[in-house]
């Protein structure tokens, strides 16, 4: 991404690992900057991907794993019947409503995580077909799957923000940030 993540402070991986996930959430935050609920709910290619869809996956997503972690089950129940919906703003959903939700999302993590005795710490995988039998994870393997879960979407986010405007990432970040490329 086009923001440097500062180095954690030493022997702070969990604030190492935080980092990096926050990072890639600003990537599809800033992929969203000035777009009408229309442009963000629009598919600008073959895929069925939006930068709204994408938004609601990470933040369920994320909500999800942190959920299991806790062996809580996750706040939505996705299946064959509705999977489709976790890539769509539905009903109500806004862009704005969606964010809002992954703030709160983001802040349960970090509360999470850093307030877990250790990274190492396991939890039982769920009973679907696509995880091994009686499966465990850590929760350092849960930061590091929301870091590529993130950063695969922020990726796509970049793709499809440029396909509806021309504007990529770099013009964007110059734009929060007040300035221009060039």
């Amino acid at each position: 991404m086009v923001k440097h993540v500062p180095a954690e402070a030493q022997g702070d991986e969990r604030g190492a690992l935080l980092a990096f996930i926050e990072e890639q959430r600003g990537g599809i935050r800033r992929a969203l900057l000035g777009l009408t609920e229309e442009q963000a709910s629009s598919r600008p290619s073959a895929s069925e991907l939006s930068l709204g869809g994408l938004l609601k996956h990470v933040a369920e997503v994320e909500q999800s794993w942190i959920a299991r972690a806790r062996q809580e089950p996750p706040a939505i129940k996705r299946d064959e019947s509705n999977w489709h919906e976790s890539f769509q703003l539905v009903g109500e959903e806004t862009v704005a409503s969606q964010l809002a939700y992954w703030e709160q999302v983001a802040a349960e993590t970090e509360k999470f995580i850093r307030s877990a005795p250790s990274l190492d710490d396991t939890f039982p995988l769920p009973p679907d077909p696509w995880f091994p039998p009686e499966g465990r994870v850590s929760l350092r393997w849960v930061c590091l799957h929301l870091i590529r879960e993130t950063a695969r979407h922020a990726g796509h986010a970049d793709v499809i923000r440029e396909s509806l405007d021309g504007r990529t990432a770099f013009e964007l970040v110059a734009r929060e940030q007040g300035g221009s490329w060039g």
